[in-house]
């Protein structure tokens, strides 16, 4: 774990290096007046943006279209690291990138150096959803003009589910603990000494805030931080949701689940490994640019499992930002206007499945008839999610989310008990926040939101 912390340092530091040798031969010398201007644009991870399509025809198209070039760069994969290499970036006051992609809980983080998109985009914002719209503004200035939604799902082997006689995925934690086991041992008793029952995102990073608040959520124990000022995590529903994930851990999930990203649950699941997969909207249509998975075809999606208190899905998605120190605010806001277009909104969809944020897609039924395996699941996209508590938590999400993840990896991996580690995690939240914490035998209802 030490040399990946410093493998992992050593990349960021590489990264933001380029960034500020980059933004200083700008500088240094300007280009003449005739010579088309380039922005930089970075991104999600290089794997992610092959799979996306988002392609560089997209960007190339731009270019054509307007006669403002864009240089991409791939960020890390993970979300976390994404946002140090961010933050290191804009405190430095490079004036590369000037677009950033960013977490939809990243707002108030980064909210201090980046532009009001208003004066620029006013027009277009009329066009999206406004509670995205309501996440993306701090202090009265839209800091991020919102991209995509995407919503944690599970993904299942439709052919398996058949095999092993059952007629419907899993409802319950419980009901998924039971099928996986079950399923997992026909296939290794088959021959496949390499297949497990679940996978899903195990590693220290925001994608563990995630899958750890889902499972929170659906067993009544809470989502972080509530709407009434206070830190729920140290409770009995969360305690029994973090032991029944722990208990996969070597069972019905690898032992190296751990230290799980979503490239890496990925590519097991796409190389007929697992039964059941937790992840993001768009990754079965993943499985489209995979020609050789041997899954293509056997597999549908559905909504999370419920611990007790309901099935619960956290909402992701990402926005698009400009840097205060873009020396070409004006041609980022046309190539963040190009991305957010109807005709790139709906060109992602329909090649990659990545959810528009304008509204008129959840309006006209045209657009998820177009892909009736998701048809089914509007309800997750339009109202049954919950947030993570960015709004709450405003410039302390960071230290809020890496205070919880550590805490809940501390769990997976039998470094500390449930009990410890959420006591020791509710008073690091005070300390944190200033909230107070929340009563230890108060049970929560998921209370489904869009941001």
């Amino acid at each position: 774990m030490r040399k990946d912390k410093v493998l992992c340092a050593v990349v960021l530091g590489l990264l933001l290096l380029f960034f500020l040798v980059v933004a200083a031969c700008d500088r240094a010398a300007p280009p003449a007046s005739s010579e088309p201007v380039t922005i930089t644009f970075i991104g999600w991870g290089p794997t992610a943006f092959i799979e996306l399509v988002t392609s560089r025809k997209i960007l190339e198209r731009f270019a054509q279209e307007t006669g403002i070039r864009v240089k991409f760069i791939p960020g890390p994969e993970s979300a976390t690291q994404r946002l140090q290499l961010y933050s290191e970036a804009l405190a430095k006051k490079s004036s590369t990138p000037d677009v950033y992609y960013v977490d939809s809980v990243w707002p108030a983080v980064l909210g201090d150096h980046l532009i009001d998109l208003n004066p620029y985009l006013a027009e277009e914002t009329k066009q999206h959803l406004p509670a995205l719209l309501q996440n993306e503004t701090v202090d009265g200035g839209l800091v991020g003009m919102p991209f995509n939604i995407e919503a944690g799902l599970l993904y299942y082997r439709t052919d398996l589910l058949r095999k092993y006689g059952y007629t419907h995925p899993p409802e319950t934690w419980t009901e998924l603990d039971k099928m996986a086991a079950r399923i997992q041992a026909g296939e290794r008793a088959a021959g496949n000494r390499d297949f497990w029952g679940f996978v899903w995102q195990g590693a220290p990073y925001e994608g563990l805030t995630c899958n750890a608040l889902e499972w929170q959520a659906s067993f009544g124990g809470g989502t972080i931080l509530e709407s009434d000022g206070s830190v729920s995590v140290n409770n009995p529903q969360a305690i029994r949701a973090m032991k029944q994930a722990r208990s996969w851990v070597g069972t019905i999930s690898p032992s190296s689940v751990t230290v799980y990203k979503e490239e890496d649950s990925r590519n097991l699941w796409a190389s007929g490994n697992a039964a059941f997969t937790r992840d993001w909207v768009w990754i079965i249509f993943a499985l489209d640019k995979k020609g050789d998975s041997p899954i293509r075809g056997k597999v549908a999606a559905t909504r999370l499992p419920s611990g007790g208190a309901g099935q619960v899905s956290v909402v992701g998605g990402q926005a698009l930002a400009i840097s205060k120190y873009s020396a070409h605010p004006r041609e980022a806001a046309e190539f963040v206007r190009y991305l957010t277009s109807r005709r790139i909104q709906l060109e992602l969809w329909s090649e990659s499945a990545m959810l528009s944020t304008r509204s008129e897609f959840y309006e006209d039924p045209q657009y998820l008839h177009a892909r009736p395996d998701l048809e089914q699941l509007k309800g997750v996209f339009t109202g049954g999610t919950i947030a993570r508590p960015s709004r709450i938590a405003g410039k302390r999400y960071d230290q809020v989310s890496k205070a919880y993840f550590s805490a809940v990896h501390s769990i997976l991996t039998g470094e500390v008990t449930a009990e410890k580690a959420l006591a020791d995690l509710e008073a690091e939240l005070v300390r944190i926040t200033g909230l107070k914490p929340r009563g230890a035998g108060v049970a929560h209802s998921p209370s489904p939101q869009t941001g």
